[in-house]
């Protein structure tokens, strides 16, 4: 006859599931956020940037200009006026010069300047 032996966690979380306080949790039934992805060892890292806003304070300034490039398109969806477009092109140019030329911190990018006149191009168009 086996003998069954039930630890104190064992014993809290039974008598919690009698309770039911695990019924109803928000996410219950829904997949885990990235299942079926590629495993990221940095995972915590990235959710915690995100979750708490951290890019502006731990992202190098090489990795911050790519990102703002990634964000670019978004961004130009939210511009009213071809100048503000111009402005914001030339921007991040000065920023891809400052790293061409090794002025910003972080490991090392190569990203080509942007065509400010296709960038205008395509903004008037959508």
């Amino acid at each position: 006859m086996a003998h069954f032996f039930e630890s104190l966690v064992d014993q809290k979380i039974r008598e919690a599931l009698e309770r039911g306080e695990f019924d109803n949790l928000p996410g219950s039934g829904k997949p885990l956020p990235g299942h079926g992805d590629d495993y990221d060892e940095d995972w915590y890292v990235k959710e915690l940037v995100d979750r708490e806003k951290l890019a502006a304070v731990i992202l190098p300034a090489t990795l911050m200009l790519r990102r703002d490039i990634e964000d670019l398109p978004e961004r130009l969806a939210r511009t009213r006026s071809e100048p503000e477009v111009r402005r914001m092109v030339a921007e991040l140019n000065e920023r891809i010069a400052d790293n061409h030329r090794g002025l910003l911190s972080g490991p090392p990018t190569l990203i080509k300047r942007l065509d400010t006149e296709a960038i205008v191009r395509e903004w008037s168009r959508r």
